[in-house]
């Protein structure tokens, strides 16, 4: 490089510098390898910064994560080589490199970016990877023979890097250098003469390699050349193909055959090597290179591969070669256990399942052939399955027997299968295989009979036991309920006197028990559990009563009585334990509660009479003397022997005398003591007082029922006093026969006053259809009942009359309407001969007329008849004879149009003079009868 070069370099990097620093950033360029401590440049006179401000403003170099090569001065303002620096640790083959650095201040935070460029210095030679090559070159190597050398490396870059390669001198080889696309240059040596290794057997040469620094580093490395002897004759193999057999568990190291080659050629010529050229089974087998002997190295298995192929190469020194081929059989050895697959099972079975119901099915697999592959399987013994063979290893697992969940819920199924190797080999896998529950059992209780006592006078709903019966079942099929059956003691419903807990068991008492009305009885309980269908059994339940000493002693003789006195007469002569009497006495209790004991009490003179303590027996103490009284009067205690015990005491009169004269004498003025039961003549005179109270009320009763019947009538008679007597008023009309001119039965409802000087209007209801019974016939008739509750509410119920009552003169019926009609004939009208009914209810409707005269207007209505009977039920259902009503003595005209005003009534006179007689009918012998009453009324 010439000096005008250097110096113009050196220019245009002064006035990077001065560039760089206008605008913040400074550049360095520094070789490699420099020294610690070295100046890298001043910062502070570069950036022009005063070092007062480095100072004040804490300057730093900030390098991020990368290590720190150069550090800040602050005295002087220089950057240092802190660490060595190695360009090609740094940057490798990038090229440039550079270190970026920034020098932050504070006190105003200022920054500025330092870029350091590490140009590369020449302290790396080109090196060898190996620091010899070989090669074996036969003598008969043709010339232009190329053989490629190992290229050396340089880190350094650029002219650094390495530049060239030179081969020692020699006369058989040439050096030739290839550059390839990658920029590096491939390294050749050529043979350019024959080779005679009679003249020279061994050739050493020299390469180098060199760089392009100033001054230029080498790097060499050395090339030995072996020349070979002509080899003119090939290996040749004793067979073409080589065959042995190996069980597959041969153990690594086996010798299978041994592999012979011959080469015609002497010395390193003659000698063959062998060695495996393919096949895809290097990592099993091994030829030894000199012998030939093939061994085993690795695992065969004859499940993977039945047959081994392999060529085996003999080759001698000089590259000739021959190969054959080995076949090696592997024979089958028992080496695979049975694999056992279950294709489907379940886990439950019901316990009433029949025989062969199948739980599972296998399927049994063994790589093994021959015996080694022929499987039994079997499953444990006494249990209630069975492996049933289907072919083709599968089986099926079924039940055998009667399952029972009671005595084995869970069955754990060992299955185990074998093959007929030897020795054999075998697998076995476990079913788990839950019974599931089915009502077959019923309940059954603890005891066969159960037997209880309880204390009489007990109190209600008290709990005597507990009955309790298991069910071997499970779940719902195991819930017990507790019923008790029907029964009855002594004419007594059971369950009136005990009940059963459903759920517990517990037995109570219903009510409280008497020992002396039922000492024990027996039922049956039954046990039902709560399966589908259920099962049940009972048992037979005693109870016994155990008496309490609920009851006092009853003295039966001497018999009580306040009508006449009763004496035991003991003459003056008798002796000392003479037997008076005896108190009998007993106790309907049992047991100790009805022993009795006898105690005097009270009496006359203690010194002459005793009680016997268990009998009873009053006899006397000492001799009867003249002195003692005729008159004794014993008071005696009877007590039985309860806790606590009850008492009852008689009175014993003793008369002391020699005749009866004497005793009748002596008790004649006997003053019995009246002792009166204050409770009971207080009842006595209460039931007498209500006695009297009732009577008193019952005479008051029908007294008002015959003045309100008789007020009633008067009243009745007082308002239709014009009236015509009706003797008879049938309850209902009814075409009995069925061939009158009725054709349905129809009830009616009647609207009157109760007095002409009252406007109000008796509603007379008629009778519901549910208090009228239907005969046969279609008639309806009533019962006594019925009639009487009839007449009562005939009296009590009032609805408004109707405004349609009034009918028009040529609509009504009878012989008024006839004479309206001059075509009917006399006797011939709608009413059937006699017209007494008829006749009867026209003057029931005239009276209603006469009364309603006494109002101005009529409410309107539907003529008194009930809707109840039917909705849809109007005037046009009712037969013409009905529809039609003539009132005598009435002028009011009976109408069915709504929409018609009333018109005021003309005076009677007027009406009756305007309106023709109409002609009479025949009379029957039965409405002369009837008129003739009428007369006489």
């Amino acid at each position: 490089m010439s000096d005008r070069t250097m110096a113009r370099q050196v220019l245009l990097f002064i006035w990077f510098l001065s560039l760089s620093s206008a605008l913040g950033q400074v550049s360095y360029s520094i070789p490699e390898e420099m020294a610690k401590g070295s100046l890298v440049g001043n910062i502070a006179q570069d950036l022009g910064l005063d070092l007062k401000r480095l100072k004040s403003g804490k300057a730093r170099i900030y390098t991020g994560d990368s290590a720190e090569y150069i550090e800040l001065n602050k005295e002087r303002g220089g950057l240092l080589i802190k660490e060595r620096i190695d360009r090609e640790a740094l940057c490798g083959q990038t090229t440039p490199c550079a270190l970026h650095l920034q020098i932050i201040l504070e006190n105003p935070l200022e920054f500025y970016s330092i870029t350091v460029e590490i140009t590369d210095i020449n302290d790396n030679a080109p090196v060898f990877k190996n620091s010899e090559m070989k090669f074996d070159i036969n003598e008969m190597a043709k010339t232009g023979v190329r053989f490629v050398l190992e290229r050396a490396n340089d880190l350094d870059v650029g002219l650094n890097n390495l530049q060239d390669y030179t081969l020692s001198t020699n006369d058989f080889f040439t050096l030739k250098l290839h550059n390839q696309p990658d920029g590096e240059k491939a390294v050749e040596m050529t043979l350019q003469k024959p080779l005679d290794r009679e003249k020279q057997d061994h050739i050493t040469l020299l390469l180098t390699a060199k760089d392009g620094g100033d001054p230029p580093l080498t790097g060499t490395m050395q090339i030995q050349i072996t020349v070979l002897d002509a080899n003119d004759n090939e290996p040749v193999c004793s067979q073409a193909a080589y065959r042995a057999s190996i069980a597959e568990n041969a153990p690594t190291g086996t010798v299978l055959t041994t592999v012979s080659a011959s080469d015609a050629d002497l010395g390193s010529n003659g000698m063959v090597t062998f060695s495996i050229s393919s096949g895809g089974a290097y990592d099993l087998f091994k030829v030894d290179e000199t012998t030939g002997v093939v061994i085993l190295v690795g695992k065969v298995d004859y499940e993977k591969n039945k047959v081994y192929r392999i060529d085996v190469q003999a080759k001698d020194q000089g590259g000739h070669s021959d190969s054959c081929k080995v076949i090696i059989d592997v024979i089958d050895v028992n080496d695979n256990t049975p694999a056992i697959n279950i294709m489907s099972r379940t886990n439950s079975v019901l316990e009433d399942s029949k025989h062969g119901t199948v739980v599972a099915i296998l399927t049994v697999q063994d790589l093994d052939t021959g015996d080694n592959g022929k499987i039994a399987c079997t499953i444990d013994k006494d249990i209630p399955f069975m492996l049933k063979s289907t072919g083709n290893n599968f089986f099926s697992l079924v039940t055998d027997s009667d399952l029972d969940r009671e005595r084995e819920s869970e069955y754990n199924i060992s299955v185990t299968c074998s093959d007929e190797g030897v020795p054999s080999l075998s697998s076995s896998v476990t079913l788990s295989l839950q019974i599931s529950d089915v009502n077959d059992n019923a309940p059954v209780f603890e005891k066969s009979s159960y037997e209880a006592s309880v204390q009489e006078n007990n109190t209600p709903g008290l709990s005597i036991f507990t009955v309790r019966a298991r069910d071997a079942d499970f779940n719902q099929n195991a819930r017990v309920s507790y019923i008790l059956e029907d029964s009855s003691v002594n004419g007594v419903p059971v369950s009136s006197l005990v009940s059963v807990s459903a759920d517990s068991g517990v037995i109570h008492a219903v009510r409280s028990f008497d020992y002396e009305q039922i000492k024990d009885f027996q039922f049956r309980v039954k046990a039902q559990d709560g399966g589908s269908p259920p099962l049940s059994s009972n048992v037979s339940v005693k109870i016994i009563i155990q008496d309490q000493n609920d009851n006092a002693p009853q003295v039966l003789y001497p018999v009580q009585s306040a009508a006449s006195v009763v004496a035991e007469i003991v003459p003056r002569s008798a002796d000392v334990g003479y037997l008076v009497t005896k108190v009998v006495a007993v106790d309907v209790d049992s047991g100790q509660n009805a022993w009795l004991s006898y105690k005097l009490h009270k009496a006359t003179d203690r010194a002459l009479f005793e009680v016997g303590l268990q009998n009873g027996e009053i006899r006397t103490v000492r001799q009867v003397t003249d002195k003692d009284a005729v008159k004794q009067r014993l008071t005696v205690v009877v007590e039985d022997n309860g806790q606590p015990s009850r008492s009852a005491t008689v009175n014993v009169n003793v008369a002391v005398a020699d005749s009866f004269p004497e005793v009748l004498s002596e008790f004649t003025d006997f003053t019995h003591d009246k002792e009166y039961n204050d409770n009971l003549t207080f009842y006595l005179v209460l039931a007498l007082a209500v006695v009297s109270f009732l009577f008193i009320v019952s005479i008051i009763a029908i007294l008002s029922v015959k003045c309100y019947r008789w007020r009633r009538e008067r009243m009745f008679y007082k308002s239709g006093a014009n009236l015509p007597v009706i003797p008879y008023y049938p309850p209902l009309y009814a075409d009995v026969g069925g061939t009158g001119t009725l054709q349905h039965v129809y009830n009616y409802e009647v609207c009157r006053t109760t007095d002409s000087r009252k406007s109000d209007l008796k509603y007379v209801r008629p009778c519901s259809e549910s208090i009228i019974s239907l005969e046969t016939s279609g008639t309806h008739t009533l019962t006594h009942a019925q009639r009487e509750r009839l007449n009562n509410d005939f009296f009590d119920q009032q609805k408004p009359p109707s405004g349609d009552w009034r009918f028009t003169q040529n609509q009504r019926p009878g012989p008024s309407g006839a004479a309206a009609t001059p075509e009917v004939a006399v006797g011939t009208g709608p009413w059937p001969n006699p017209p007494t009914e008829a006749e009867q209810l026209q003057a029931l409707m005239a009276a209603a007329n006469e009364v309603s005269e006494a109002t101005n207007t009529l409410a309107p209505g539907t003529m008194g008849l009930s809707t109840r009977y039917s909705p849809q039920f109007t005037l046009q259902h009712v037969p013409d004879y009905r529809q039609n009503v003539y009132i005598p003595g009435s002028t009011a005209t009976l109408t069915s149009n709504q929409q018609q005003p009333q018109q005021a009534l003309p005076p009677p006179q007027v009406a009756a003079a305007a309106q023709p007689e109409p002609p009479k009918a025949a009379q029957t012998p039965a409405s002369k009868k009837k008129s003739t009453k009428k007369e006489k009324k």
